[in-house]
């Protein structure tokens, strides 16, 4: 049989459609790896389709998707349907990841928990996945003879039980990996003992090219638990600027653009990378998409924000002292 597997979303390899890739070829399938919805002119005729989304703005993507193929199953956070592979394959556990469909990713990913502890409004995760428990080692998640640089896509991997996080920081050490904690850390639930196994292993962003935890201060009513949580990083050896902070905007009601500002400078002062994300249903989605574009293409330190609302404003405050290059980055 032709299997077409369907990438919609995502930067990193997808993990369901890698299972799926090592159980159709173990049943003699030919598989196919595409990231278009539709057909290309050279693609075959397919016995089977399948398409995996992390994301719910992709939606209208999965629509041309069926629309072409009406029988294909479509799964993932994104799809609103969490459907698993193991349903689909009939399976109970299934851990068989084939990376062949990834030929450029040289380095593992995986999750060692699932769950979370806290139930966030916005956030998907714990009435999918429940509270934390464990699931992978180390060794289970890292491909021998390749890098050891490790991928964790743990939502909360300070919440499954404590024997078992302690089991997976002595597992990095033993095997002196290069770890990124992809989907990032609690910093308001960090304690001494958590900050300093922080310190302790070889964390990196997400290309392991420069030491960096990503974190999140999503709302102004925690600042300070969020700062508390800082300084027993920095107490443990962490400094500000390994970390990168996702700032949620636009997700509470009546959020004004000077609370906004306040985040971002409390984090700016502070030393650490801000990194705003948009709440994709917010009234204010344009503006707040602006605001993030200014923020991440470190326009911010070329232009001040009240200058860059307009284009000609952001010309004007170019030509006034900011720098011409913020103008050509829009």
């Amino acid at each position: 049989m032709n299997i077409r597997l369907t990438h919609l979303d995502g930067k990193l390899p997808n993990l369901a459609l890698m299972k799926l890739a090592y159980w159709h070829r173990a049943c003699g399938d030919a598989v196919f790896l595409e990231r278009s919805p539709t057909p290309k002119l050279w693609e075959p005729a397919y016995d089977k389709v399948y398409a995996s989304t992390i994301f719910d703005w992709t939606k209208p993507i999965v629509a041309r998707l069926k629309a072409t193929w009406p029988e294909a199953i479509v799964a993932g956070t994104g799809s609103g349907g969490w459907a698993t592979v193991e349903q689909a394959i009939g399976e109970t556990v299934y851990e068989h990841y084939d990376y062949s469909i990834y030929p450029g990713y040289p380095w593992s990913l995986g999750f060692t928990q699932r769950g979370c502890r806290l139930n966030c409004g916005f956030c998907v995760v714990p009435k999918k996945e429940g509270k934390p428990r464990s699931t992978n080692t180390i060794w289970d998640i890292w491909r021998p003879g390749m890098p050891r640089c490790v991928h964790l896509l743990d939502n909360d991997f300070f919440g499954q039980p404590a024997d078992q996080w302690r089991a997976r920081i002595e597992e990095l050490h033993a095997g002196n990996f290069k770890v990124c904690f992809n989907q990032g850390v609690n910093i308001r639930m960090v304690t001494p003992e958590t900050a300093a196994v922080l310190a302790s292993v070889r964390y990196f962003d997400d290309q392991f090219l420069r030491h960096r935890l990503y974190t999140a201060w999503d709302n102004l009513g925690q600042e300070k638990v969020f700062f508390r949580g800082m300084e027993l990083l920095k107490e443990a050896g962490i400094p500000a600027k390994h970390l990168m902070v996702y700032m949620l905007i636009g997700y509470k009601p009546g959020e004004t653009m000077e609370e906004i500002l306040y985040r971002y400078q409390r984090l700016k002062d502070a030393g650490v990378l801000p990194f705003p994300m948009v709440y994709r249903d917010s009234p204010d989605y344009k503006r707040l998409r602006r605001f993030a574009r200014w923020v991440i293409r470190r326009l911010d330190t070329q232009v001040p924000w009240a200058n860059y609302t307009t284009k000609r404003a952001i010309l004007r405050g170019a030509s006034t002292g900011g720098s011409p290059a913020a103008s050509r980055l829009l």
